[in-house]
């Protein structure tokens, strides 16, 4: 602080407002910065991050007790000696706050080398407050103090550094492609770090330019606000509580407001009644305190299991592609040598022989359509698979759907028709996946009616294309219908019809239809009464 208020001549009426606000201004961060400090090292003693910011508001803590006896004392001596280290103080704190971004950032403490490196910037000021040049005079008439020029604007520029290092830091987390809950976050706590800096750092240069003193006074009472946001991000991982951190803030501000009565009521009856509300605030505040504790318990309970979700399902996903990876190549090495055997690598082959290796080879197909079907589930689910989206005509991708699975139809004694109705049915999405959802519905239906017939139709309704697969076959029961879009949801007697299902057809065809912004749904009257599947487009 380059100058101050004359604070010798406190007394008239007005000064003592002025003195009062003073402390105000200073005791209450001081309050906020060492209890929650105390707090947060009395939780977590062996974390790195607790004594950093022990260190920090211990730090800031002296610095604005050495402030409050510039701006309050009266004593010559006094001022001085507390005037002398502010700006070796000052620096300090700044930089234990880029050291606790810097390690917060990295979940780990720095190296020894990257330490001694981060407070190599402090031995200047050091050596100039210990050489007692710091101050380069004094203005008795009003405990004004004069700091050292040099001082000033190395103080000045290196803040401005340490600035901006943790904005970098803070600017990392939205570079990513999906922001996690945990780089949210490190975006609460950079950012209440750096804007606890930033007000602070601001508002000392513009009073000491402007000369309007009182500016670093209201200045600090926002302070308490970044070091309990800090604090709690940290702690409590619950940030993102609205009505937590409300009820956290509203409570705490309440008693201290209450409690810093103290400094201004006169009377023994007013301060008996201030007492009594504090201690009516406090106990309230304990009981509410303790039952958003248990709330924030389940909170992170919560959160540590979807983090443990989310792990499983990566080890599922790497699993799932490491077995359909083994067993397609298996099934593609004995596919090969069945299809030498009827070519004739081998030599000629017997009646017999040629129709087991026919087996064989069909068998060897099926697999692999299993395991492509299974693996495009998961990459599909993942978000691995790219859309190719661009204008399609639906219409001929269903007719050549179509047309391409008649004769398994006709081969089973099936009527199978096609009703197509005239129209344009330009949409948007991807031709091959789209594919894959009219090859599965028409293919299920052909394998899922014994008798009958099969109908698959095309029409525009209500502005959204239609497209549907009815048929004559088994029917869905009310309990398969409760399974039947969901992964491996294969209906209980399934399996008797088609000893190939897996269940993941129809998974794969609601994931792709979701993907397109449609709409998917089954119809059916129950058990071996047919059913009806339905797809919703939207049209371009």
């Amino acid at each position: 602080m380059n100058a101050i208020l004359n604070t010798c001549y406190l007394s008239s009426l007005a000064d003592g407002i002025k003195n009062s606000l003073i402390f105000y201004s200073h005791l209450i961060p001081i309050f906020f910065t060492l209890f929650l400090a105390s707090l947060v090292f009395l939780k977590s003693r062996s974390n790195i991050l607790s004594k950093i910011f022990l260190a920090f508001s211990l730090t800031f803590s002296l610095w604005m007790i050495g402030d409050l006896i510039t701006w309050t004392s009266n004593n010559y001596y006094l001022v001085y000696a507390a005037w002398s280290p502010l700006v070796f103080i000052e620096i300090v704190f700044y930089i234990l706050a880029l050291y606790f971004i810097m390690v917060f950032a990295r979940g780990s403490d720095i190296s020894f080398f990257k330490k001694i490196l981060l407070f190599i910037p402090a031995l200047i000021p050091f050596f100039v407050t210990v050489a007692q040049k710091s101050v380069t005079g004094f203005y008795y008439p009003v405990c004004e103090a004069f700091n050292n020029g040099f001082l000033d604007q190395y103080k000045l520029y290196l803040e401005i550094l340490i600035l901006g290092i943790i904005f970098i830091y803070l600017l990392i987390p939205f570079f990513k492609k999906k922001v996690s809950y945990s780089q949210k976050t490190s975006i609460i706590v950079i950012g209440s770090m750096f804007l606890f800096l930033s007000v602070f750092g601001i508002t000392e240069y513009l009073a000491a330019v402007s000369g309007y003193y009182e500016m670093n006074l209201y200045a600090l009472f926002i302070i308490p606000v970044f070091l309990v946001a800090i604090t709690y991000s940290i702690f409590t991982l619950d940030i993102f509580n609205l009505k937590v951190i409300s009820t956290y803030f509203l409570v705490f501000g309440f008693i201290v407001l209450v409690g810093s009565q103290l400094f201004f009521v006169s009377g023994t009856t007013d301060k008996l009644l201030t007492i009594l509300t504090l201690i009516l605030s406090s106990g309230l505040g304990f009981l509410l305190f303790k039952n958003l504790h248990k709330e924030s318990e389940q909170r992170i309970h919560i959160e540590k299991l979807n983090v443990k979700l989310e792990t499983l399902l990566k080890q599922r996903e790497s699993l799932t592609h490491l077995v359909t990876h083994k067993v397609k190549g298996a099934f593609t090495r004995s596919k090969c040598i069945f299809a030498e055997m009827l070519e004739g690598t081998y030599g000629t082959i017997t009646p017999k022989l040629k129709s087991m290796a026919e087996g064989g080879l069909k068998s060897d197909n099926e697999g692999i359509q299993t395991v492509d079907l299974v693996l495009n589930a998961a990459n599909l689910q993942t978000g691995i698979v790219k859309y190719d989206m661009q204008q399609i005509d639906f219409k001929e991708l269903v007719l050549k759907i179509s047309d391409e699975m008649k004769n398994g139809a006709v081969s089973k004694g099936l009527k199978y028709e096609i009703d197509i109705k005239d129209g344009i049915y330009n949409i948007f999405g991807d031709a091959f996946w789209l594919k894959e959802v009219a090859h599965n519905l028409i293919n299920n239906s052909i394998i899922y009616t014994l008798k009958g017939s099969v109908k698959v139709g095309l029409e525009r309704k209500d502005g959204k294309i239609l497209f549907y697969v009815k048929d004559t076959g088994v029917g869905i029961t009310d309990d398969d219908k409760k399974n039947l879009f969901k992964e491996g949801g294969r209906g209980k007697d399934s399996v008797k019809i088609n000893i190939d299902s897996t269940g993941y057809g129809l998974f794969t065809v609601k994931l792709i239809v979701d993907a397109h912004k449609g709409r998917i749904w089954a119809e059916s009257e129950g058990e071996n009464k047919g059913s009806t599947f339905f797809v919703e487009l939207n049209v371009v």
